[in-house]
């Protein structure tokens, strides 16, 4: 399921992108706070291709804070176009896509980036890959509601991660408490329980 000229797919946080240096990243999105510093451990990665975005994970409107916009949506499908054009040739594939801890913006956007480089891929199979990657997913629901409306998806991704919000919930009930804490409390209320299952 990975996009054209790419075989591998990590989904990382800051802290842990020392750990990836050695193994052949070829392309890298970051998403980072705005203003913040450049993460240095990129120096000692093989040559790359790189594209940044500034935007806080957030949902709705706080103040100091620049919401996701559809701009930026565009921007990552814009680098998701790109990859199939921009492998070097002899060189495996390798796409990392981090933010601050590889959970809720970098998700959305490998979501994205998987749900437009398989347009015919159910958007549940596209969100149980990006689960697989990452386990402690939680993607921010205002870029998957963006995706959603430019990939012509008609709302199945943002289903998709309704389910999903169930299933972490099920299976760490305290990340209900952190979410509400942190401004997510309407993605909380948008989670669908596992059928079968009570939350």
């Amino acid at each position: 399921m990975t996009p054209a000229s790419i075989s591998l797919l990590t989904i990382c946080g800051l802290e842990e992108l020392e750990s990836h240096r050695s193994r052949g990243v070829s392309h890298v999105l970051s998403i980072t706070d705005p203003g913040w510093p450049e993460p240095h451990a990129f120096e000692a990665y093989d040559r790359h291709h790189r594209t940044k975005l500034e935007f806080h994970d957030v949902i709705e409107p706080f103040s100091n804070h620049v919401l996701p916009q559809p701009e930026h949506v565009e921007a990552i499908l814009a680098f998701g176009e790109s990859l199939a054009d921009a492998q070097e040739e002899g060189r495996e594939g390798h796409l990392l896509v981090h933010c601050h801890m590889g959970v809720s913006r970098s998700t959305a956007a490998m979501a994205a980036i998987l749900a437009q480089a398989n347009p015919d891929a159910d958007a549940e199979r596209v969100v149980r890959h990006i689960e697989e990657i990452r386990p402690q997913v939680w993607p921010n629901s205002r870029m998957i509601g963006f995706a959603d409306r430019m990939l012509g998806r008609d709302g199945e991704l943002t289903e998709a991660v309704r389910r999903l919000y169930g299933r972490r919930l099920l299976a760490s009930p305290a990340t209900g408490d952190f979410m509400r804490q942190n401004g997510r409390g309407r993605e909380v209320e948008m989670a669908i329980a596992p059928k079968g299952e009570e939350r």
